[in-house]
């Protein structure tokens, strides 16, 4: 995926704890391109939500995941509407962003674009096989960045 090259606007004080910057919807894309997991939110099809750990890559603007049968898919075809989130925090710099993405999940099932998704470096923590590809189309995509504030023991 093609990344904008705008630059990413940093807190204006990175030590001040109330410091927050609302980030665009390319620099979103930007940040959620360098990460490689993030947590899809999904509702249950017996009632409630669950939060599931996934690692992902942003393919055309949308969030692409691979997935095993069982409860996330079930409930991705249950209820397509759903939440991503990543994030990411520098200790260093006192620096963190949150992007999160509302939207719509699909399974994949076009023959050319599963081939074509072969191609695309998805790798899973998890090794178990995971023969479903799903993509996330945004309804929305909103982020922060923000100063993190720790207190130092003496």
């Amino acid at each position: 995926m093609a990344t904008s090259d705008a630059p990413i606007q940093q807190p204006a004080n990175r030590r001040d704890p109330s410091s927050t910057v609302e980030l665009s919807e390319s620099e979103c894309l930007h940040l959620l391109d360098g990460a490689d997991v993030g947590r899809l939110a999904v509702q249950l099809p017996e009632g409630g939500v669950d939060i599931f750990p996934v690692n992902f890559v942003i393919d055309e603007g949308r969030v692409l995941l691979r997935t095993a049968a069982g409860a996330k898919l079930e409930s991705l075809m249950n209820e397509p509407i759903v939440a991503f989130e990543a994030d990411s925090f520098d200790y260093y710099e006192h620096a963190a962003w949150s992007v999160v993405v509302k939207g719509h999940a699909s399974l994949v099932v076009d023959h050319n674009e599963l081939f074509r998704l072969l191609n695309v470096e998805l790798d899973t923590w998890h090794p178990e096989r995971k023969p479903y590809f799903v993509r996330i189309s945004p309804a929305s995509i909103t982020g922060r960045r923000f100063a993190i504030h720790r207190r130092v023991e003496p």
